[in-house]
């Protein structure tokens, strides 16, 4: 046996793959002539196709096939041994006759399939026979998989009032048996729960409306679909699902009002924004669908608003204008609401909206006063005498009975100064004459109070402009400096004048000037009216002398146009300066200074002259004290220090008692009185200055001792200046002789003052004398 032999034999078990012994995929007919197409293609060995089905068992191996090669003799020679993927084990065979046997129970669903090689050899010999050949053992299935639904339980929306036939959604099982052999995997839906609303596609699972639902009458449904295997013939497996199908909400409904007629009241105190009351539309919709806006329809007074809330869809009323009980006291309007998203779908249905009457009450309240106007502008003139009248106000209590009112006047006590009303009928009048340049407005604030109810009070604002009247002359705007020239020639213009007027002109001011009586026959200056409110000042004569003249004073006569016209007398101040034709401001007020003065320029230089040979005297004076006091200073440096150096007499030291009781400084029990310390170094300066001139064995020098002594002794609190004060003198006579290295020998670079510093703190002030004294003498 060769291989080429071996592959018609691969063809024919390809085509009887999908056989069974069973009449639904191949009929007998088949398989006969499948068997004899491979007896006739083989010549070595000779099989039959080997199937064996899953799930079959036996007390004893279960025949599957036999296998047999054309030169066996049945003579016993021959030995059939079988190798691959379960043998030995899950598949075994005769070695004497080539039968193969399963053992064990097999799972299509594990593996559908086992390859094996079969080979035959000679006992006697133990040769091949035939060569090793290989063959296949299909595991064929049988229905023992229930269907199943991975993706269970499903949940689906659809619209509401979806058509018929509307795609729900889809749902799939799976069956683990063969989908090639057999019906074992061929599956059929069918709808357990859900009729009449759903309907589910046999083959496909896909579920399908069968009817139009309307959410608002129930928006979920529970729909069960069943699978069965084998196309659903008896015995087959099955499974269910469950789907939870929710309706989504489309809008199909329109509000409804709860009420056709709603009744309110507001008080007639009420604030513009007051809430009325608030009504409510009913829509079967949620969400958005369920939005709505309200709007008022009928208001011919236009005294209410609607607003919607979005939160809890409640229209709003709110008070747009103030209404008043006497006037109107019933009030009537049609409210509207209409879906904020419409679905045109449904619009011939009917219209989304809605209406609904609102009757509104007013009640009736104590209402404060009211003034005829909320603003008065009253005019008086200014002047007028106290007790004029300015105007009047008037206010009136609203309500039926009509309660009296009373006036004052608020903000401001100024005011007050100046005006007074009339309690009982609101007459204005000043209390003292009012001045337009002062102030041209005032504004003031009546109340009202009602007599029975101090708390019922309005306002109104009263603006009263005082009315200007000609009293003030004019005058000039500013101070003029005028100057001219000594040799100025005639008709000269020296300068230009105009004029102000505090009052107010309603048709403008107009100025005229002219010289006053007393200049009129003025052979100096002559005056110009431009006749636009300014004037010019001419020279009426060439040359001036200052000599003879310095100044000239020249009234000019300003009157107005008001009614009646005014007059003031102004005086031109003109300075005659020393110049050609063009004056130079700066020497013109020198020379008007000096001439003020009396001085001449000559006499104004000597003066200037001593004052800076003054200076220079005083200056020098405090240059040489300074000098002075720093020398000073360096000499009493050197004075202490000599003091200190030369200073030699210390006493007899601790065994020295002929100067005081030492036994003093040691007893605890000597009640002392605290008295506050002088400076040491002040007095220690003086000890130094009378050193010098009395020497260091004089009384003054002991008595200062003593009492420097006498002061440690009643100080307890006293740090230890025993050092100083207290050994600066103990007595005469001494027979150890100076134990200070102030009067030694020894030169100061050979004494070392650092053990001082070891001595703790109370001796801490006498090391820094020592250590400073002797930086300063370094």
């Amino acid at each position: 046996m060769n291989f080429s032999a071996l592959l018609p034999l691969v063809l024919m078990l390809v085509q009887l793959w999908p056989c069974s012994l069973s009449t639904q995929n191949c009929t007998t007919q088949n398989r006969d002539q499948a068997f004899t197409a491979v007896r006739r293609v083989k010549r070595g060995w000779v099989w039959e196709p080997l199937f064996v089905t899953e799930e079959q068992t036996s007390m004893v191996p279960l025949y599957v096939g036999q296998l047999k090669s054309d030169l066996d003799k049945q003579d016993g020679n021959l030995k059939y041994i079988l190798t691959g993927e379960g043998a030995g084990s899950t598949f075994i065979i005769d070695e004497n006759n080539g039968k193969i046997y399963v053992t064990q129970k097999l799972d299509r669903e594990k593996k559908s399939f086992y390859t094996l090689r079969a080979q035959a050899i000679s006992r006697s010999t133990q040769l091949p026979i035939e060569t090793e050949s290989e063959f296949i053992i299909k595991v064929r299935d049988i229905n023992d998989h229930e269907p199943q639904f991975l993706d269970g339980p499903y949940v689906a929306t659809v619209p509401e009032m979806s058509p018929e036939g509307t795609s729900v959604t889809q749902v799939t099982a799976t069956d683990g048996d063969d989908p090639s052999y057999g019906n074992s995997a061929r599956l059929l839906y069918s709808l357990i729960q859900g009729q009449p609303y759903f309907s589910v596609e046999p083959k496909t699972g896909v579920i399908r409306m069968a009817s139009e639902m309307d959410r608002e009458t129930k928006d979920q449904y529970l729909v069960i679909i069943q699978a069965k295997d084998m196309v659903g013939q008896a015995g087959a497996f099955s499974a269910t699902a469950t789907v939870t199908i929710n309706l989504s909400d489309i809008n199909d409904n329109p509000p409804k009002f709860q009420q056709r007629l709603y009744h309110m009241n507001i008080s007639e105190e009420a604030p513009v924004g007051t809430t009325v009351g608030k009504v409510f539309a009913e829509d079967s919709d949620i969400g958005e669908n369920a939005a709505m806006n309200y709007f008022i329809e009928e208001d011919d007074a236009g005294v209410f608003d609607i607003i919607t809330d979005n939160e809890t869809q409640e229209g709003i009323i709110l008070l747009k204008k103030r209404v008043d009980y006497e006037s109107k006291r019933r009030y009537s309007i049609r409210a509207k609401v209409v879906n904020r998203y419409i679905d045109y779908r449904f619009l011939k249905e009917g219209p989304f909206e809605d209406k609904t009457v609102v009757k509104i009450n007013v009640e009736n309240a104590d209402e404060p006063p009211v003034f005829t106007l909320e603003n008065y502008v009253m005019e008086i003139a200014e002047g007028a005498m106290s007790g004029s009248l300015v105007g009047v106000v008037t206010a009136r209590d609203p309500d039926d009975d009509d309660c009296p009112v009373r006036y004052s006047i608020v903000h401001g006590m100024h005011l007050k100064r100046l005006f007074s009303i009339n309690e009982h009928n609101g007459t204005i009048i000043t209390t003292k004459p009012l001045d337009r340049e002062i102030a041209s407005w005032h504004n003031i604030t009546v109340t009202a109070t009602e007599t029975r109810n101090p708390e019922k009070i309005s306002e109104a604002n009263v603006y009263i402009q005082v009315l200007d009247v000609n009293d003030h002359a004019p005058e000039f705007p500013k101070y003029y400096e005028t100057f001219v020239c000594e040799n100025a020639v005639s008709g000269q213009l020296i300068q230009s004048i105009s004029a102000v007027d505090q009052d107010d002109s309603a048709e403008g001011h107009h100025f005229y000037f002219s010289l006053a009586q007393e200049a009129t026959n003025n052979s100096d200056f002559t005056l110009k009216d431009n006749q636009d409110n300014t004037a010019g000042i001419f020279t009426a004569k060439s040359g001036f002398r200052r000599q003879e003249q310095f100044y000239f004073y020249l009234p000019i006569l300003i009157v107005d146009n008001g009614t009646p016209a005014l007059t003031s007398t102004n005086t031109l101040t003109i300075t005659v300066c020393d110049c050609d034709t063009e004056v130079n401001t700066f020497y013109c007020r020198y020379g008007a200074f000096m001439y003020a003065l009396g001085l001449s320029t000559e006499a104004l230089v000597a003066v200037l002259a001593c004052i800076l040979i003054v200076l220079v005297f005083l200056l020098a004076i405090v240059a040489i004290r300074q000098q002075r006091k720093k020398s000073h200073f360096s000499e009493k440096m050197e004075e202490f220090r000599e003091n200190i150096v030369r200073y030699d007499d210390e006493g007899g030291g601790e065994q020295d008692t002929e100067a005081f009781d030492i036994s003093a400084l040691r007893t605890r029990t000597v009640m002392r009185t605290h008295k506050p310390r002088k400076k040491v170094t002040t007095e220690i300066h003086g000890l130094y200055r009378q050193s010098l001139q009395v020497g260091p064995d004089s009384a003054i020098f002991r008595q200062f001792i003593s009492e420097k002594l006498e002061e440690a002794n009643m100080d307890p609190t006293a740090p230890p200046y025993d050092s100083l004060q207290t050994y600066a003198f103990e007595g005469t006579g001494s027979l150890a002789g100076s134990l200070s290295s102030l009067g030694s020998n020894m030169s100061d670079a050979d004494q070392s003052y650092d053990y001082l510093a070891d001595w703790g703190p109370h001796f801490k002030q006498l090391a820094g004398m020592y250590t400073s004294y002797r930086s300063v003498r370094d």
